[in-house]
């Protein structure tokens, strides 16, 4: 199973981008699928999760500026960011909790990370 991160970029405050996380491989099914962002010099940190039902949640610092959605049928979950700040700026990972169809077990996977960069 692989997941792969893409449509980050360089965007002024007040930009937009959209991340798109797909999976692909051996995929029985998808529970949750999520974003968390590593800026430099400090922690990975959660940014939005959606699970299968499509249920959302956010940290309070994006909350109101980000939207996570999923295309269940395209494995592939994305992140609306708009009204961007400075602070927003660090590489954005998707996760995703996956069900492996040919091991039969259920795994946690990361994609790669992709950059954002906003500037002032």
């Amino acid at each position: 199973v692989q997941l792969q991160a893409s449509g980050g970029g360089l965007v002024e405050a007040g930009g937009s981008l959209r991340l798109s996380c797909a999976a692909s491989g051996s995929i029985f099914s998808i529970n949750a699928m999520g974003w968390y962002r590593q800026a430099p010099g400090k922690q990975r940190e959660f940014v939005a999760r959606i699970t299968s039902s499509g249920s959302t949640n956010y940290a309070d610092s994006v909350k109101d500026r980000f939207t996570i959605s999923r295309d269940n049928a395209k494995n592939t979950a994305y992140l609306q960011m708009n009204s961007l700040k400075p602070e927003d700026t660090a590489v954005y990972y998707c996760n995703a909790d996956i069900f492996d169809r040919v091991s039969s077990g259920r795994y946690e996977y990361w994609g790669q990370g992709t950059q954002v960069t906003v500037s002032s």
